[in-house]
């Protein structure tokens, strides 16, 4: 990643009441671009052989997923699960103190930690055969003290609505939302008119290689299908303070987490 000095302006600057308003935050830049290349090939040796542990398309029956392993794009890579046990680049990445010094400052706290549990990830969305994943919280699965969570995407390359780019809905994060405007999987129910009112406020910011996005746990987002002809790659951790712990016995708690 940068040098301290290289991102003193965006660190000083860092718009905290915007993250606070929208639920989300773009930092441009973040990562230089020898870091970005050493990443996309660092992925693509785990990626070309497949190295699992691996979630595929087909698991998730999204919208777009192939219907099962044995039919045409049916072993196409959704996510290379457990990153930060796979690489050391992944695990600077992880727990890299510039990511640390943002999050401290967005979360309020002097101890942040990264899950194990979720995200840790790359993500990788592939032509012809990525799914389209609707409109969702991250916390609807996850299991804390309190839904205070961030999660860190980083972009290895332009990220657009082509190619399945992230779309957010600005200050969703706030409402407290009736169980019935979500789906059986939790999903935002698209067939309701407050709820459409919602996602018509939603953006798709372009992204570039090195851009990193810091989001609320509790922001609606979604993403489209990838129809290019590029694979999209983009690394994925989520943190917590130390003292918003993972409930025991749930499946935030399986691996411990790791303090930057």
């Amino acid at each position: 990643m940068n040098t301290q000095n290289e991102t003193t302006r965006e660190f000083e600057s860092i718009n905290v009441e915007q993250f606070q308003r929208d639920g989300y935050l773009i930092v441009r830049g973040l990562a230089n671009p020898s870091f970005c290349e050493s990443m996309i090939g660092e992925i693509n040796e785990h990626l070309s052989p497949l190295h699992g542990p691996a979630e595929f398309e087909v698991d998730v029956s999204y919208p777009g997923s192939p219907d099962n392993r044995l039919s045409e794009g049916g072993d196409t890579p959704r996510r290379l699960l457990h990153a930060y046990g796979r690489s050391q680049i992944f695990r600077d990445c992880a727990v890299s103190p510039l990511l640390g010094n943002f999050l401290r400052l967005l979360m309020g706290t002097d101890q942040v930690m990264m899950s194990q549990c979720h995200h840790n990830c790359i993500m990788t969305k592939h032509p012809g055969y990525s799914s389209k994943t609707s409109w969702h919280q991250d916390i609807r699965y996850w299991q804390f003290d309190r839904p205070e969570l961030i999660s860190v995407w980083m972009a290895l390359g332009e990220e657009t609505e082509a190619n399945g780019g992230l779309f957010f809905i600005p200050g969703s994060h706030k409402p407290n939302l009736d169980r019935g405007r979500l789906d059986k999987d939790l999903f935002l129910r698209t067939d309701l008119q407050e709820n459409q009112a919602l996602i018509d406020q939603a953006i798709c910011p372009t992204l570039q290689s090195g851009d990193v996005v810091f989001f609320h746990c509790r922001t609606f987002h979604a993403a489209g299908m990838n129809t290019t002809d590029r694979v999209k790659l983009s690394p994925v951790f989520t943190y917590h303070s130390a003292d918003n712990l993972p409930i025991p016995g749930t499946g935030s708690s399986v691996y411990p987490s790791i303090a930057l």
